[in-house]
């Protein structure tokens, strides 16, 4: 056996030992870069929640209809048994049964967070597709992009008949709602970008030899991935209203149901625990959304590439 064979342990321990500083170094510079931020948060919801604890206590704001953030917050327990799951609003079944009350929480977070996920995953995939082919392909522009335009002014609230009378009551119709209300400024967001990409470029990669292809992964994709990651932020944001519609006309339970029974209930604490709680899942896939396009858009300059708070 070979001497560089005995010694592989000595190497990988070496390597490890190098290794550990640089992992500790980024760890240290992503905390020195996240304080401030988790600072000024802090700071922003505090002054927020502040202002309304104090229109409470001089008297301005009713706590029958605006109840401040110490009521709402402060009795998860008794908010937390109003959240459905699928068990407990089956016909002749328990109200008591199932999970508990903080389960029932994070199923019910869990069932729309799925269906704004998979909304918005096949509305990105589909768009871009459709988008390419139209810009790629003359026939395919002819045929589909006046449909395209035509129904992208449509609300999503339209289609909530269609996505009833096509898939019941369940995720589908979410899923088929979240789609529709993507799909069609999606596929007209990466055909702009696509058309804003600098021609020069394009003619530089083609005399150096390049073919579509290649000149659409070298050049086209990275030149429209800044613009497209933040619509796809945009209309995350926008997956979100048009879940709690789709979820407050019972087509599933959800975030959005336990709105609607909080207003029919008129249980207003309810409503801004639930609000608190769509805050703060719309929070964290928006920090999450940023430091993915920080990772993609690796040579974008700092500040550029994602829209504020990046």
């Amino acid at each position: 056996m070979s001497e560089a064979a005995t010694d592989l342990p000595g190497l990988q321990q070496r390597h490890a030992a190098r290794a550990a500083p640089r992992r500790a170094d980024a760890m240290l510079r992503w905390g020195r870069d996240m304080a401030p931020r988790l600072f000024w948060t802090c700071v922003s919801i505090g002054f927020f929640a502040g202002i309304w604890e104090l229109l409470w206590s001089i008297g301005w704001a009713d706590p029958r209809l605006l109840p401040p953030p110490h009521i709402f917050l402060g009795h998860f327990a008794e908010q937390a048994q109003f959240f459905n799951t699928a068990e407990r609003w089956q016909i002749g079944v328990d109200p008591n049964s199932g999970p508990s009350p903080g389960m029932a929480v994070l199923i019910t977070c869990a069932a729309s967070i799925m269906r704004v996920l998979a909304g918005l995953f096949l509305a990105t995939v589909a768009s871009l597709a459709v988008g390419i082919a139209i810009r790629y392909w003359a026939p395919v522009e002819k045929l589909v992009l006046p449909t395209v335009t035509l129904l992208a002014p449509v609300s999503p609230v339209a289609w909530l008949p269609v996505a009833i009378f096509l898939f019941g009551i369940g995720n589908k119709p979410a899923v088929f709602m979240v789609f529709i209300a993507l799909f069609f400024t999606m596929v007209l967001a990466t055909i702009t970008q696509i058309d804003a990409v600098n021609r020069n470029y394009i003619n530089v990669a083609r005399i150096m030899g390049a073919n579509r292809r290649q000149i659409f992964l070298r050049v086209i994709l990275p030149a429209i991935l800044p613009g497209l990651l933040i619509v796809l932020r945009l209309n995350l944001f926008g997956a979100w209203m048009v879940v709690l519609i789709a979820e407050a006309t019972g087509v599933g339970y959800g975030l959005g149901q336990v709105i609607m029974m909080a207003r029919n209930t008129f249980n207003p604490g309810l409503v801004f625990f639930t609000i608190v709680l769509i805050g703060v899942i719309g929070f964290v896939f928006d920090f999450a959304l940023r430091s993915m396009q920080s990772r993609i858009l690796y040579w974008v300059p700092r500040g550029q590439g994602n829209m504020g708070g990046g």
